[in-house]
């Protein structure tokens, strides 16, 4: 992962991560998922352009187990999208870069 927009977030840092006012989208990952390294790029690419609008951020499930089992994640990729510490929508698996960005529209 190239992109330095793109945080990479653990346990201890979510809660203050998706509490912010601005919109955070986290991709609940792993390395050795297939469909997880095949959205990778879209993710850094949307990183690019929301850049200041919307926080983007990954976290490994394997790493990080709490988290994913707090919202009941049992598939992955799973995006969601969280606004002042609530979720606005999820979606899981690998879709396109123009349904993220309808997403993520849906918070801004």
């Amino acid at each position: 992962m190239a992109n330095d927009k793109v945080q990479q977030v653990n346990d201890a840092e979510f809660d203050a991560l998706i509490g912010a006012e601005q919109p955070t989208l986290v991709d609940f990952w792993a390395p050795w998922c297939g469909p997880c390294k095949a959205i990778g790029p879209v993710i850094e690419d949307l990183a690019d352009e929301y850049d200041g609008k919307v926080t983007i951020a990954k976290m490994n499930v394997d790493d990080n187990p709490v988290t994913p089992g707090k919202f009941g994640i049992r598939a992955i990729p799973t995006l969601i999208l969280f606004k002042n510490g609530e979720t606005v929508d999820q979606i899981t698996g690998a879709v396109g870069k123009a349904q993220l960005v309808d997403l993520l529209n849906k918070a801004l």
